[in-house]
């Protein structure tokens, strides 16, 4: 992968045809989190709430797990300190649906969040949020950190479909992904990240995005990727990096139940996706090394990228899930 795109994917094959890009955002540095936030517990097989205490300043954490119980998923327990929290969970025929709330502007100074999701044998979800992912301005090294960690069991199905990132001016975020999968789970997932809000003259003002992503089937690491921008640094625009594009997009299926055939339904999907878009779009699908497939694609607008994105998840959703393509 060429030095100036600051994008690295290690243990996967490059999607095919596709160059790598960066990012950025603006405005000026937010005071530190209000301290009025509280944290509250419910376990989902109880209504009673317990007793609440405020969490550290700029740390948020919220956990959930999900099991099979009289035939559908169901949220069996659920943690949340402010401002993160489950705002709904809808029961599908096939599926759970969960709405994440961030009751925040956006992830400011030194924030640290750490969401953990564990799926019991044969659960089905559907993870996605309110809006855009928005991270302020911080002075240097004190930007803000997201962790996740997903745990699926035997059969489990989880997919986390979530809005795009947003980088302000003078942004720097870091994410940790941490997946472990068992025999027969999937886990999908999609990110888009956006260069600033390009009518504020952001693009690619922001400091830093540093994202990993690290996937164990059965204890053993699978996969594993890094993507770095830090536009003051590289050279963006460069040919093979981001060139003309502004925006990035990732779509990870990783599950032992993948073969040729998905990665075949994949490709096409995502082609008539992009020729059928306003203004174009690239994009890419290949296998990893185990176990796995990944889109990449970038263009000139998030909404673009995610229709691409859907029309993938779409086609794994049909031929891998056997769900319906949409939720």
């Amino acid at each position: 992968m060429p030095a100036a795109s600051g994008i690295r994917i290690d243990g996967a094959a490059a999607a095919a045809g596709l160059g790598t890009r960066a990012i950025v955002q603006p405005h000026a540095v937010p005071g530190p989190r209000p301290h009025a936030a509280q944290a509250g517990r419910l376990d989902a097989a109880s209504a009673d709430g317990l007793p609440q205490v405020p969490p550290a300043h700029g740390q948020a954490r919220l956990e959930a797990a999900f099991a099979v119980r009289g035939g559908r998923t169901a949220l069996v327990s659920k943690m949340h300190t402010a401002p993160l929290k489950i705002a709904k969970a809808f029961d599908r025929q096939h599926e759970l649906a969960v709405i994440v709330m961030d009751a925040s502007p956006g992830m400011l100074t030194g924030d640290r969040y750490e969401m953990a999701w564990t799926a019991e044998a044969d659960a089905r979800v559907c993870l996605t949020n309110q809006g855009h992912t928005r991270i302020h301005p911080s002075p240097p090294g004190r930007g803000a950190v997201l962790t996740q960690r997903f745990a699926l069991h035997e059969g489990a199905c989880v997919q986390s479909m979530m809005e795009p990132l947003m980088l302000y001016r003078d942004a720097e975020f870091a994410a940790c992904t941490e997946v472990d999968l068992a025999p027969g789970a999937v886990w999908l997932s999609s990110e888009i990240i956006c260069p600033g809000r390009a009518g504020r003259g952001e693009k690619f003002a922001f400091r830093r995005y540093d994202a990993t992503l690290s996937v164990r089937y059965g204890g053993e690491l699978i996969f594993r990727s890094r993507q770095l921008v830090d536009p003051a640094k590289q050279r963006i625009a460069a040919p093979g990096a981001w060139e003309d594009c502004t925006h990035v997009g990732m779509l990870y299926c990783f599950s032992d139940r993948l073969d040729g055939i998905h990665l075949d339904a994949v490709r096409e999907a995502i082609e008539r996706a992009s020729e059928a878009m306003p203004g174009g779009c690239i994009a890419g699908a290949s296998r990893t090394w185990r176990n796995g497939i990944v889109v990449m694609a970038a263009g000139g607008a998030a909404w673009r990228l995610q229709r691409v994105l859907e029309a993938a998840w779409r086609a794994l959703r049909r031929t891998l899930l056997g769900l319906p393509e949409a939720v």
